[in-house]
């Protein structure tokens, strides 16, 4: 098939839904965006950032990679951080990651997928420099899932030390950088108590994050509290 007509009629019943439930929503959309987050999440098609936190086209930037992956060498994210902090003025970088995300597994189990694995060298270094801290777990799902947990705290650190971001401290932004994972066995996500919004704290929190995490089994990080809100 040339065209992908079940995706075209998807679209269509979308946008017919979205005009019915918010007449002109299209309209006032096309003038300007204004999220007030940027999501920094792997590219995995089961973790699509809108849907699982519940927001509306133009209410979330969102950069997405092979294991959510943030380094100084990656001109593409650091130009989405720099263009949603210094252009659309977002208030909150969420880092966040999965369990089960695939990266990370071939990464901790040294595979060799071709092209992928210079990137994942990267998230083979946050194993090594958590190297103990692995080996001390009871079994290697335990192992894999830390390494989901530990490569966002290390993703998060690295946004809250690169320039986009300590500049918008310096001049006084308000800006805050976050470090969650999700869950693809419940769909909820779940914070790993990493939340800086200035450069002093920026050790303390990561530090702090690191320590709560070797507190709890892996893959059950501190549950985001309940909150009654309407649907929307």
């Amino acid at each position: 098939m040339r065209t992908l007509k079940t995706l075209l009629a998807n679209n269509q019943n979308w946008a017919r839904q979205m005009e019915a439930r918010q007449p002109g929503f299209f309209a006032t959309l096309a003038q300007q965006q204004r999220p007030k987050f940027l999501w920094i999440g792997c590219a995995d098609s089961r973790v699509p950032a809108n849907e699982i936190t519940g927001l509306l086209p133009g209410e979330m930037f969102v950069h997405r990679n092979i294991a959510n992956v943030v380094v100084h060498s990656d001109l593409n994210s650091l130009a989405v951080m720099q263009f949603a902090v210094e252009v659309l003025q977002v208030e909150h970088i969420i880092v966040c990651g999965h369990y089960g995300c695939g990266g990370v597994q071939a990464a901790w189990r040294g595979d060799r997928l071709g092209l992928v694995d210079h990137w994942l060298r990267h998230v083979r270094e946050v194993a090594e420099r958590h190297r103990e801290r692995l080996a001390a777990l009871p079994d290697e799902a335990a192992k894999v899932l830390r390494l989901c947990e530990l490569n966002v705290l290390e993703q998060a650190l690295h946004v809250s030390q690169s320039p986009v971001v300590q500049d918008a401290w310096g001049r006084g932004q308000n800006l805050s950088v976050h470090a969650w994972v999700y869950a693809l066995e419940d769909g909820l996500l779940r914070d790993l108590e990493y939340c800086v919004t200035c450069s002093e704290e920026v050790a303390l929190w990561y530090a702090a994050a690191i320590a709560a995490a070797d507190r709890r089994p892996a893959g059950q990080p501190a549950p985001v509290p309940r909150l009654d809100l309407p649907a929307r």
